[in-house]
């Protein structure tokens, strides 16, 4: 149980937190057991990376930002986050989803992949335009498989970003394949993960925690970055398809 329970109630606060669309499955889960544990509220609003640089850059104010490490970055070079608060909270790399109960393709070798991809009629993923991360990372790899103009002709871009919307289109059948970052594929009924991205063609990427230079509650959002550094955060992390940082 996490230590914050005694004496809350004096010191209860809302927290506004702006969260990366990616951790969404994870803090949809483990926001209310941090309610619970500490009576503070969270006002949670999930975006891209690049959503979030601009309504910072816009006046935006939240406590506590959850994003890839870059966004945060930015923020402390910026002076808009407070540097000695920046903590990775967790990793994630990139996967291959298929419609439920489809052969499950050979993605175990960049080779595999660029035949499975190029044997596809349809894929989707996230369109650069959405401002995430996992777009612009599987345009790259479809350059560095030499396949980026036949995947042209054959994406289907979903509406609105997510990983929630790329599922959504390969559960309907839409598209055979969808590329996204795994905890985002996970939680969409219809669909399995083939697996992921493989060998160097990973992107691990850093999910980092920072309370935010105009934090009107710095406090209670450092609780919440300590929370999600528990044994009980790390075991939804990871249950979520994410990796955590060790528990404390």
């Amino acid at each position: 149980m996490f230590p914050l329970v005694v004496g809350f109630a004096a010191e209860a606060a809302e927290i506004k937190v702006m969260s990366a669309l990616a951790m969404k499955p994870v803090m949809e889960d483990l926001g209310p057991k941090f309610e619970r544990a500490t009576g503070h509220k969270l006002a949670i609003t999930f975006v891209t990376l690049g959503e979030a640089i601009k309504l910072v850059q816009g006046g935006e104010t939240p406590d506590l930002a959850i994003l890839p490490k870059q966004g945060v970055d930015t923020f402390v070079k910026d002076g808009k986050a407070a540097a000695g608060t920046v903590t990775v909270v967790a990793t994630s790399g990139n996967g291959v989803a298929i419609r439920k109960g489809s052969p499950k393709p050979d993605i175990s070798s960049p080779e595999a992949l660029k035949r499975t991809l190029l044997a596809a009629k349809s894929i989707t993923y996230t369109p650069l335009a959405f401002g995430g991360t996992s777009g612009p990372h599987i345009v790259k790899v479809f350059e560095r498989l030499g396949i980026a103009d036949e995947m042209k002709s054959k994406t289907i871009f979903p509406k609105i970003a997510g990983g929630a919307a790329v599922g959504a289109l390969v559960a309907s059948g839409e598209a055979e394949l969808g590329l996204q970052q795994i905890q985002e594929l996970i939680p969409v009924v219809g669909i399995e993960i083939a697996g992921p991205l493989p060998g160097d063609l990973q992107n691990n990427l850093l999910f980092a925690a920072t309370v935010m230079a105009d934090a009107k509650n710095a406090e209670a959002s450092t609780a919440l970055i300590n929370f999600l550094l528990t044994s009980e955060a790390t075991a939804v992390i990871k249950a979520k398809g994410m990796e955590p940082v060790p528990t404390r």
